[in-house]
């Protein structure tokens, strides 16, 4: 599946993805800017916040409560906001588009 990462200089990254694995992990792997993963996907650090695009918002789980907590604490929070360790990718998503905000929180 793929999907496009705009990282914090604008930069689009379009990555091929497997399904089952996370939007964050899939990052890490293909070296995006600006995805950080700290707590390697534990939802506790918000390194891997990130805006989902309005066409994906409502296609995505809403977040659950321990990510909402999380998300409470990164900066430049927007309502589409979202931590990538809790989007997990299957073949709904093919296409998913997600920007990256120009900083991550400090652990």
């Amino acid at each position: 599946m793929h999907l496009v990462l705009i990282d914090p200089s604008g930069t689009s990254h379009e990555l091929c993805a497997t399904e089952g694995e996370t939007l964050m992990e899939t990052a890490i792997t293909h070296d995006v800017p600006g995805i950080v993963g700290f707590c390697g996907g534990m939802c506790r650090c918000g390194t891997c916040h990130c805006y989902v695009g309005a066409d994906w918002v409502e296609r995505i789980p809403v977040a659950d409560e321990d990510e909402l907590d999380t998300l409470r604490r990164v900066l430049e929070r927007r309502p589409e906001s979202r931590l990538g360790c809790q989007i997990r990718l299957d073949a709904s998503l093919e296409g998913l588009t997600v920007s990256l905000p120009a900083r991550q929180p400090v652990p």
